[in-house]
């Protein structure tokens, strides 16, 4: 009977046990409840530490994902549900920063809607990085209402995205009603004369934006004619970047004439377009009376010997200019010789450098330039090698 009620007790032990307080060892073999403790107070010692490495090697959107309302208070994955798009959690991770940059991320018009809506009431960002995500006029018309709104963004990068002449009125009305913005970049998209119908009339009302880039677009002859007239009554920019357009003939002239009478544009660049002798003769009479402009790019402007000349005349009297690029254009050693001597005869010039870059010159512009360091000695010179030095030497 001693026996009997032994071999009972022990069953009713395992029983009460259970499973759950069984484990095995690595041998297979069954572990009671001493030896598990033993083990686990092991396991605490030797790898607690190697597993909250590996958690943080692996911390990624699905984690988040599981996590979402803990990091998205603004409604940004209602939005992205709504709108059917995938969340960009790259939002939700710098959304407290003063810095967003999501550059070339595929958001697209709906993505962008859905990015826009938490963007409305944010307080942190200042500056806004949306680079080439193509978004078109859709997209590009969502961040101008959301811009409307938002009282503290005072940088926003919109190059690349295909906004289009649609996107373009959309920014041009945000423009009229929003008084922080500082800093604006549209290159790249696909903008025609018909978008700056829109930005012109914005930038006469619009005296907070100091720097506007509307490089690498379609803006022709009427857009710079739009652009002048803005310029001569404009308050507001600080520089204008218009590079990479096909502004020429009249809409040059006028563009030019607008720069005349405009005294708060210190930086212009117009390389690559096309204001040939026209557009030259115009802006060196700019020159003449404009009294804040410090750096002018006009390289690769079809720019001949004779417009040259011109701009010369206005850098004789002109006070202001520090920096003037005419590189790559047809103006020829007398071009150059031209433009340096203006600047000799100028003893109120401000000139710090200037580029005649791919344009060879002779021995007479070298020994100007030498005249002319003598007078200005932190003048710097660019050109692109003297007539001669690079022929063979006659047997």
């Amino acid at each position: 009977m001693l026996q009997l009620g032994e071999e009972r007790m022990s069953q009713t032990e395992v029983d009460v046990r259970g499973p759950k307080d069984q484990r095995s060892s690595p041998c297979g073999n069954l572990l009671d409840r001493g030896e598990r403790e033993v083990e686990e107070d092991q396991e605490e010692e030797l790898g607690g530490e190697d597993c909250v490495i590996l958690n943080e090697d692996y911390d990624t959107d699905l984690e988040l994902g599981d996590q979402e309302e803990a990091y998205d208070p603004t409604g940004y994955m209602e939005a992205c549900e709504v709108l059917q798009v995938v969340p960009a959690y790259n939002f939700l991770r710098n959304m407290h920063n003063s810095e967003l940059s999501m550059m070339h991320r595929c958001l697209g018009p709906q993505g962008t809607k859905a990015l826009a809506v938490p963007l409305v009431t944010n307080t942190s960002i200042l500056r806004l990085n949306l680079r080439d995500n193509w978004m078109e006029g859709m997209g590009g018309a969502a961040i101008a209402e959301m811009l409307k709104e938002n009282c503290y963004i005072t940088e926003v990068d919109l190059s690349d995205n295909s906004l289009g002449d649609h996107g373009a009125g959309a920014i041009a009305s945000m423009l009229k009603e929003n008084s922080t913005l500082l800093n604006l970049n549209l290159s790249g998209n696909h903008f025609t004369d018909r978008s700056v119908e829109h930005l012109g009339p914005a930038l006469i009302t619009n005296s907070r934006l100091q720097h506007l880039d509307l490089s690498h677009n379609a803006l022709g002859e009427q857009a710079g004619q739009s652009l002048g007239q803005a310029l001569s009554e404009n308050t507001g920019l600080r520089s204008l970047n218009l590079a990479w357009n096909c502004i020429r003939g009249r809409g040059a002239a006028i563009l030019a004439n607008g720069l005349e009478v405009n005294f708060c544009l210190r930086t212009v660049d117009l390389s690559f377009n096309g204001l040939g002798e026209e557009g030259a003769s115009t802006l060196g009479k700019a020159l003449k009376e404009n009294t804040v402009l410090e750096e002018l790019n006009v390289s690769n402007n079809r720019i001949p010997p004779e417009g040259a000349i011109h701009l010369a005349m206005g850098l004789k009297v002109n006070k202001t200019i520090k920096s003037l690029n005419m590189g790559r254009n047809p103006i020829q050693n007398a071009g150059c010789f031209t433009i340096l001597k203006s600047v000799q005869e100028n003893p109120d010039s401000a000139m710090e450098a200037i580029y005649f870059s791919d344009i060879t010159v002779n021995q007479d512009f070298e020994d100007l330039y030498r005249a002319v360091k003598e007078i200005f000695p932190a003048l710097t010179v660019n050109h692109g090698g003297r007539i001669g030095t690079f022929r063979k030497a006659k047997a």
